[in-house]
């Protein structure tokens, strides 16, 4: 088949480690033609440009800046790229036929592209639902829902659902809230296609006290990494009140890595109360970091208090995928932490609590926690549930009836 994949993800290298590249070239090692749509953000200064790559074709589109940046310019690049994106198809992809339409949220603002190609092409169009925009913005307190900003994105939300064929939820907490709040989706549409990977068949055998030394980490104490996004959605306030309750624990250590429009307040504090064991990290290229998360021993999740959506961060599979147990910090309505706790692999908390969170903790560094044997049974379920082939052969399932 021919399949278009649109995506506000900066895609360049196809082979590089992804949910989003480990499923196309997934799509393209099973014989399908593949054309992705990226942007090419104002900030790298590169102009709209078709490129064919590793056999998979890279329609790389002109847009503002969408991504890490500030409200304003966020807002109007996200209503600005459906027009940027259905222009560029219409000149450098206006001779292909296709029959699949996928596409991810973040943004919601694809409706008119995607039912342009479904009808067009008579194309299936699969929605991999990653984020709940606006209501995310109402939780986050960035306008309210009698707000023009919201009425406007709650109208584009309601034509993408009514446009997609199939919509794939990160767990079952997604599903119940796009059925809640979306009644007129018909039922039998909606499906758990969670965040998946592809294993890293060359993983090498590491030491991890050398990689410990290289970024003057403690060799014998148990560390606590964060690795990714820090921006507004991940809380980064309780991160930082997590960090500061515990900066005179002596038997363990925590290690921030990652960037985002909250990355400076994090360093402010990280400045001023100078933690002895805690340290904080620009966000390393992929290979480097996938290393560095092996050399640690229990992942963090963070998530703001106030969210009524049920996120699942992808984070979560890095650190699955390395047999690393997780900690979890969130709201009461996403199931990342309850699905890890009732499987073995995690402890979770309501973000904001620190009384909470420090029972975690300490439940991670009593003499009978098993943080080996958790790492195991979360890589167990990882397996069976995140695994790439999984969400291709949901999607493809849906050729075959």
């Amino acid at each position: 088949m021919n399949i278009i994949f649109l995506t506000v993800s900066r895609i360049k290298d196809i082979e590089s480690r992804g949910i989003y590249t480990d499923l196309m070239r997934k799509f393209r090692d099973e014989g399908h033609n593949v054309y992705i749509v990226s942007p090419r953000e104002r900030r790298y200064g590169e102009d709209t440009l078709l490129e064919s790559r590793s056999g998979v074709h890279v329609l790389g589109v002109k847009t503002l800046n969408i991504q890490k940046v500030g409200f304003v310019e966020k807002g109007i690049g996200t209503i600005l790229i459906e027009s940027q994106f259905q222009s560029a198809i219409n000149k450098y992809l206006k001779d292909i036929h296709f029959d699949l339409v996928l596409y991810s949220t973040p943004p919601i603002t694809f409706t008119k592209v995607i039912a342009s190609l479904k009808k067009k092409h008579n194309a299936k169009t699969y929605l991999l639902l990653k984020d709940i925009f606006p209501q995310n913005a109402v939780d986050l307190q960035m306008f309210s829902k009698g707000s023009l900003f919201y009425k406007y994105f709650r109208w584009k939300e309601k034509s993408l659902y009514g446009a997609s064929d199939h919509i794939g939820c990160m767990s079952p907490a997604n599903v119940n809230f796009v059925i809640e709040h979306n009644p007129f989706i018909s039922r039998s549409k909606i499906e758990i296609n969670p965040n998946s990977i592809e294993l890293n068949s060359n993983l090498q055998k590491i030491d991890r006290n050398n990689i410990r030394k290289k970024y003057n980490l403690p060799e014998n104490l148990p560390i606590f990494i964060y690795g990714g996004n820090l921006g507004k959605p991940q809380g980064i306030d309780f991160l930082i009140e997590a960090l500061r309750v515990n900066k005179l624990r002596k038997d363990c250590f925590f290690l921030v890595v990652g960037n985002g429009t909250e990355y400076s307040k994090i360093e402010r504090f990280f400045i001023e109360d100078n933690p002895k064991n805690a340290m904080l990290m620009q966000r390393l290229d992929k290979s480097e970091y996938d290393i560095l998360v092996r050399s640690c021993d229990v992942g963090l999740v963070f998530l703001d208090s106030r969210f009524t959506i049920p996120n699942y961060p992808s984070r979560l599979l890095s650190y699955l995928e390395y047999k690393m147990p997780i900690l979890c910090a969130t709201d009461v309505n996403t199931d990342i932490g309850s699905i890890a706790f009732d499987n073995g692999y995690g402890f979770n908390c309501e973000s904001g609590d620190i009384a909470a969170f420090n029972k975690c903790l300490d439940s991670f560094l009593c003499p009978e926690c098993e943080i080996e044997e958790m790492g195991k049974k979360g890589y167990e379920f990882l397996l069976k549930n995140y695994i790439v082939d999984n969400s291709y052969n949901l999607i493809m399932s849906h050729f075959k009836k």
